[in-house]
């Protein structure tokens, strides 16, 4: 078990937490990850709130271990998606795609613990001066929607850790045990995975996907809609996504995003755009999630082992 903020925070037995990817994160790969000792998350962002109750429902029949639910505010259509949340009975949050202010004293109000994902330091501190208990510093080289103005983890964190005390949960470019000793190096006290949890076991995708994760190299993804219109994002490279670098036509590339269904669960890599992390061309392997967060653990701890061993003069 790793005890720091973080694991006190969510009560959890070691920090590792899924990235609330829609349609994704729901009850069979959150509960996965909870019961192997981390935090899975339960997405809101796929606007199904019916169906997110449910899965919240499934959640606690499949796990005694703490969870968590996210709100993406981009993609909010129910304006009282705060008491939905807390009608859930969660007790962590986290807030995403759009302005801390917004949700996090109503949240904190009604006793949740709130993270906000930030891409930048003007958001880290914006989403302090709101309020909340911690940040998901998230570098460009994770997958999904992203800051335009991209900035890679070992920039993005250790400046952001220098100039907040809250506690930080690093995403973007998480793995294994290297990562996650490399993120607390540089100030973190615990990481967020999409990619990795998108090709467990548990996931719910399809295996085209899972299998073209573990085919991708480290090249294998592509930075889309720079300049708009919406957000920008990092996805897998596909002769769709290829396409829509050069040239993502005159209504961007979110209009893609309409058969998102038959890519994510019908296995056509073609009908839509597959969000994944250049951390991609590090996964080898379809794994459950117990023995990934088992073998992230052990990694971690031997790498600290062996950094320790190395370069840290006892006594001096």
């Amino acid at each position: 078990m790793i005890k720091n903020r973080i694991t006190e925070l969510l009560g959890v037995q070691y920090p590792i937490v899924q990235a609330p990817m829609g349609w994704i994160a729901r009850s069979q790969l959150a509960s996965a990850v909870s019961n192997a000792g981390g935090l899975g998350i339960i997405e809101t962002s796929s606007g199904e709130l019916d169906a997110v109750r449910e899965e919240v429902k499934k959640m606690r029949q499949l796990t005694d271990k703490p969870f968590g639910v996210n709100i993406a505010q981009a993609y909010v259509r129910d304006a009282d998606i705060v008491s939905f949340v807390v009608d859930q009975g969660v007790k962590f949050v986290t807030t995403s795609a759009g302005d801390p202010n917004r949700y996090c004293a109503e949240l904190k109000a009604a006793g949740l613990t709130v993270f906000h994902v930030v891409p930048s330091l003007a958001a880290a501190l914006k989403a302090i001066a709101a309020g909340v208990d911690g940040l998901v510093v998230e570098g460009a080289e994770g997958g999904g929607f992203k800051n335009a103005r991209d900035v890679s983890s070992m920039v993005l964190l250790p400046l952001v850790c220098s100039k907040v005390d809250v506690p930080v949960i690093a995403a973007g470019g998480m793995v294994d045990g290297r990562t996650m000793a490399a993120a607390f190096a540089l100030g973190a006290e615990g990481i967020q995975m999409g990619t990795r949890m998108v090709s467990a076991a548990e996931s719910p995708v399809h295996q085209n996907w899972k299998d073209a994760i573990v085919e991708a190299k480290e090249t294998d993804t592509v930075f889309l809609n720079r300049f708009g219109p919406g957000a920008a994002l990092r996805a897998l490279r596909t002769e769709r996504t290829s396409r829509l670098e050069r040239d993502p036509g005159e209504n961007g590339v979110m209009s893609e995003f309409k058969n998102t269904q038959a890519l994510y669960f019908g296995g056509d890599m073609e009908a839509s755009i597959a969000l994944s992390g250049q951390v991609a061309g590090r996964i080898d392997a379809v794994k459950p999630v117990a023995q990934i967060i088992k073998e992230i653990i052990e990694e971690f701890e031997a790498t600290m082992a062996e950094m320790s061993g190395k370069y840290v003069r006892v006594g001096a």
